[in-house]
Formats: structure tokens, sequence, C-alpha cells
């Protein structure tokens, strides 16, 4: 089961040839224990509820912290 948190990055991959890749942020975990289904806002500005197979990469954003 894929797991992500808000800020996560996601990569949907073209489900037919010459389809492009779609990338956007997660900015709601809507399932359990960092479950889908998630509200991802994509590079174009729209948001949508995804649900990810396993087209999708999804990379966890590592955050700094200054102190």
């Amino acid at each position: 089961m894929m797991h992500a948190t808000v800020g996560d990055r996601i990569l949907v991959h073209g489900r037919t040839v010459g389809a492009a890749e779609q990338r956007g942020e997660i900015v709601e975990v809507r399932g359990e224990n960092g479950g889908p289904p998630y509200l991802v806002r994509f590079a174009d500005g729209h948001e949508g509820l995804i649900f990810p197979g396993s087209d999708c990469e999804v990379s966890h954003e590592k955050q700094e912290h200054n102190a």
C-alpha cells in the first residue's frame, strides 16, 4: 500500500503511448495512516482527488529544520 504525507510529490506516468506525465504535490491525505485517497495540486494548478495505482510514484520530501 502506498503511504504519503502532505508536501510529498507525486508523479503519474502517462497510461498510453505519447501521453504526458503529470506531476503534483499532495496537499491533503484523506486515507488512514497516510493511505489514499490524496488531494493533489498538479503543476498546471488544477486539483484532483486521486487513488494512485501502479502508474504512480510518490517521493517523500525531506523537510529541513534550521535551529
